[in-house]
């Protein structure tokens, strides 16, 4: 059920609809992560009848630059009504190289300065979400929150503070100051939402009260079920869509690919920070990989057809991603394409649970070997309904927007009987 909207008790009238300010470095017209993400979810609150203001940087992922017209990448200081009638207001950002992780987030850094003034205008809101990764954005909602005086809501997308550790980027006992900041601005929202259950459980266990669940997940209207592959192929395809940066190591299957040699064939599409030196392992172990620039759309599709196995993969020597799943996961489960799950802790217990796949371990022989049967006995890749299944119960935003909602009502609601005795809202 959507939550209902407030009735004012002098009159009976339905009250003002909710209103809702979003934080984000990255939003429609770009294709991200918090993008997918944040657009599902918009639309169904403006379904619901909320009113949502989006503050952004003008459209500038992946590349650090702007690449698409200005009508629709918007302009610094100015206004956007969205593809669901929310309102964007864009924040200008720092040019720079894509491929730079200090460059992005010296970018990020400025947007989330000048989001400040930008979040004081307009109408009040009733809360704020600040989503991460892009921690800067965390800081800006704790300000905006406090300058306003409503509830912010935290939306951890990733692991953070404890990814910065694994990934060497906080070094030594003593906490980075942005560990100290991440957690600073945890332990003072209204309300913290992860995406897993797992990372919930860490947050709650360092003493943080109201934390709740909102997983990622895709538009499942949206997403075809596809045919299983033909019975008979000469060529076993593997297909990895998605980031290709150090915390994938997709070498493992490169490497895999490279001891099975002729007769398999491995595609990965997408970008990232070790594309450069996965291309260069492919060359040097003249390993049968073809690379392809990030798509969207029928291109996707097209890809997931000429598919017989879809790769979900997260290095396992890092403790946070047994509480990380890959977003990706979803969309493979739901096309109905059978899993080569490199992951372990929740990501692993969604490919059983949904047996949608093999889980195999971060080891290019046991990942051709697993390769090699599979190629062996066609069959197996025949993953079914189960996982679009799994998907439809527990990953279809249309029903995980219903479940923020009612987090959000909750929330203010809360918060409106203590605010009732101040400023009127």
């Amino acid at each position: 059920m959507v939550p209902s909207l407030p009735r004012d008790k002098a009159d009976g009238n339905p009250a003002s609809p909710m209103r809702l300010m979003l934080l984000t470095h990255s939003y429609w017209p770009e294709h991200s992560p918090p993008q997918r993400r944040w657009s599902s979810l918009t639309r169904e609150f403006r379904n619901a009848g909320w009113d949502v203001e989006v503050i952004a940087p003008v459209a500038h992922y992946p590349n650090g630059r702007r690449d698409l017209p200005r009508r629709e990448a918007g302009f610094a200081f100015s206004s956007q009504t969205g593809p669901h009638g929310e309102r964007i207001r864009r924040v200008p950002y720092l040019r720079h190289l894509g491929k730079s992780a200090v460059a992005r987030l010296i970018d990020q850094l400025f947007s989330a300065i000048m989001s400040v003034p930008v979040g004081l205008g307009g109408k009040k809101p009733d809360a704020i979400v600040a989503t991460a990764p892009s921690l800067p954005t965390l800081a800006t909602g704790y300000v905006l929150s406090r300058l306003r005086g409503v509830p912010l809501i935290v939306e951890m997308r990733d692991a953070w503070p404890d990814l910065a550790r694994d990934a060497r980027l906080v070094r030594g006992s003593v906490k980075s100051l942005v560990e100290r900041v991440v957690e600073f601005v945890q332990h003072r929202a209204d309300l913290v939402i992860t995406v897993t259950e797992g990372f919930a459980d860490i947050l709650r266990a360092r003493g943080m009260l109201n934390v709740g669940t909102v997983s990622n997940g895709l538009d499942l209207r949206t997403v075809p079920f596809l045919e299983p592959p033909a019975p008979e192929r000469e060529i076993f395809h593997a297909l990895y869509l998605g980031n290709h940066g150090k915390s994938q190591r997709l070498d493992i299957a490169i490497r895999a690919s490279a001891l099975l040699g002729e007769g398999f064939h491995l595609t990965l599409v997408g970008q990232g920070t070790n594309r450069p030196q996965l291309v260069k392992l492919a060359r040097e172990l003249n390993a049968p990989v073809t690379f392809f620039p990030p798509m969207h759309g029928s291109a996707v599709l097209a890809k997931y057809r000429e598919a017989d196995t879809c790769i979900v993969s997260l290095r396992d020597d890092w403790k946070s991603f047994e509480t990380t799943v890959p977003s990706k996961t979803y969309e493979v489960l739901a096309v109905g394409r059978h899993v080569t799950a490199i992951v372990r802790g929740e990501a692993e217990r969604i490919i059983l649970d949904a047996k949608g796949g093999d889980v195999v371990a971060a080891d290019p022989e046991a990942v051709a070997k697993l390769w090699r049967e599979l190629a062996q006995d066609r069959g197996r890749l025949d993953a079914g309904p189960s996982g679009r299944d799994w998907v439809q119960k527990h990953a279809d935003y249309a029903e995980l927007a219903q479940q923020y909602m009612s987090k959000i009502a909750s929330l203010v609601g809360r918060e409106a009987t203590v605010s009732s005795r101040g400023e009127a809202r």
